[in-house]
C-alpha cells in the first residue's frame, strides 16, 4: 500500500482498513471516505487485484515496495502520474503501466483530482516465479516479466489500444457471485498477455521543471476561475514560451487549461450535487452558469449523465464492482 508524502486535504497520513472481510480488504480515510478508496482482493500467492476510486490530488509514496514489487496499472478514468526520480510519466484512460517500484524514488499522484482505475501487485518474493503451477500452459515467469519491461527503465508504458481494453474492460463490472475464480482467470490473461506485448512504447516523460511549471498554472486557474485566462498571460505571468506552456499542461493534465479548468469545475458541481441539497441552478451559478442548459451541457460533456442524472445516482462513480 501507500502512505502520503504529504498532508492534503486534512486527511491522515495513511489510509486505514474501512471494511475487512474473507474475500477483500477496503482502506480509505475515516474521516472522508469518499476521498480515497482502495479496494483489495488477494488473487494468488503474493498477487493482488486493487481497485482505485480516488477524488483528490493525493501525492503518495509505497512504504512497502521495493526491487521485488512488480506494479501493473489500468487507468480506466482521470490521469495518475508517477515519478521516478527527476522524471515524470502520465497515463490517461486506456493506457498501461508495468513499473518496479523502488522505495527511495517512486512518487504516485493524480494530477486532475480524479482517477479510477485497477491495479496489479506482485511480489515475487512471496508469489510463484512460473506460474504454470496454476495453468499448464501459462509458462510465464515474473522475473522474466520484470526483465522484459523494466530492464532498461523502472517503468514501461502502452497507450490505449483495443488489446488492453479487451483485457480489462470485463473486470469493471465483475458479477460477485463469479468474482473471485474470475479474477485469477483474469491474471493469468493479463500476465500471458504482458508475455506476447512488444516492448515498442511511448516513452515520453517529463521533467521536474515542466511539471512543477504545469502545476503553478493550474493552481493559478483555479484561484483565477472568473473569466478567461489565455496562453499570452499565462505566458508573460510565468515567464515560459507558449510552446513550452502546452506541451508542460498537456503533459501533466492532459488537456488545454480552458479544459482542465471547466472539468475541475464540474467535478466540484459533481460533489455538491451528490453531497448537498442545493437546486441545480444555484450550483449552476456557483460555476458562472447562468443557464441551466448550458451547465447541463459543460456537465454532461464532463461526467457523462446529466446534473439530475448524476445526483439520482445513475453514475455509480466508482471502479469497483459493487459488492
Amino acid at each position: 500500500m501507500y502512505h502520503h508524502e504529504e498532508e492534503k486535504h486534512g486527511c491522515p497520513a495513511a489510509p486505514v482498513v474501512l471494511n475487512q472481510d474473507s474475500e477483500c480488504a477496503v482502506y480509505g480515510y475515516a474521516d472522508s471516505p469518499g476521498t480515497l478508496r482502495l479496494t483489495a482482493y488477494p488473487v494468488f500467492p503474493g498477487i493482488e487485484l486493487i481497485y482505485n476510486d480516488i477524488h483528490a490530488d493525493l501525492q503518495m509514496r509505497p512504504h512497502d515496495a521495493g526491487p521485488d514489487l512488480l506494479e501493473i496499472n489500468h487507468c480506466h478514468e482521470g490521469r495518475m502520474e508517477v515519478q521516478n526520480g527527476a522524471e515524470s510519466f502520465f497515463l490517461a484512460p486506456g493506457d498501461l503501466s508495468v513499473s518496479r517500484l523502488d522505495v527511495n524514488e517512486t512518487i504516485v499522484r493524480f494530477p486532475t483530482g480524479h482517477y479510477h482505475g485497477i491495479t496489479v501487485r506482485i511480489d515475487s518474493k512471496r508469489s510463484p516465479d512460473c506460474l504454470s503451477c496454476f495453468m499448464q500452459d501459462v509458462n510465464v515467469r515474473i522475473s522474466a516479466l520484470s526483465e522484459k519491461f523494466c530492464s532498461d527503465a523502472s517503468w514501461f508504458a502502452a497507450r490505449s489500444s483495443a488489446s488492453i481494453e479487451h483485457v480489462f474492460s470485463e473486470l469493471y463490472r465483475v458479477p460477485p457471485e463469479i468474482r473471485k475464480g474470475y479474477f485469477k482467470v483474469k491474471i493469468l490473461e493479463l500476465l500471458l498477455f504482458l508475455s506476447a506485448l512488444p516492448v515498442e512504447q511511448d516513452r515520453r516523460s517529463y521533467s521536474r521543471a515542466q511539471v512543477v511549471l504545469a502545476k503553478s498554472i493550474g493552481d493559478y486557474l483555479l484561484e483565477n476561475t472568473e473569466g478567461r485566462t489565455t496562453i499570452a498571460e499565462l505566458s508573460r505571468r510565468f515567464g515560459a514560451s507558449p510552446s513550452l506552456i502546452n506541451t508542460s499542461f498537456r503533459g501533466v493534465y492532459g488537456m488545454t487549461p480552458a479544459a482542465f479548468l471547466r472539468s475541475q469545475k464540474m467535478h466540484a458541481a459533481a460533489r455538491l450535487l451528490r453531497g448537498s441539497e442545493r437546486t441545480v441552478i444555484d450550483i449552476a451559478n456557483q460555476f458562472g452558469y447562468d443557464n441551466a442548459s448550458k451547465f447541463a451541457k459543460a456537465f454532461r460533456d464532463v461526467i457523462g449523465v446529466p446534473p439530475n442524472s448524476y445526483r439520482a445516482g445513475i453514475d455509480t462513480d466508482s471502479c469497483a464492482p459493487e459488492p
